[in-house]
């Protein structure tokens, strides 16, 4: 059981690494606050940088619903001492 409480710790890291980096390519709610992507307007236009970011946004929602959930199961495994 060991085996699967270090796996499930590696792929809790790496979501948490990969969350760290999609909230730091969102903008903000100012214009042009995006850290690394800077405004979408400049190259893809209005819509094309507005489906982007809504894409970044329901994909971090997804990745930190499952760190909570991978976080939770991990705790109660370690809890218990498997």
């Amino acid at each position: 059981m060991a085996i699967i409480a270090i796996v499930i710790a590696s792929v809790d890291i790496l979501i948490c690494v990969t969350l760290v980096f999609l909230v730091i390519l969102q903008e903000g709610h100012d214009k042009g606050m995006g850290v690394i992507g800077g405004g979408a307007d400049t190259f893809f236009g209005k819509e094309k940088g507005r489906s982007i970011d809504s894409t970044l946004k329901k994909v971090t929602s997804a990745l930190a619903i499952l760190f909570a959930i991978l976080t939770v199961i991990l705790y109660l495994m370690l809890a218990h001492g498997y």
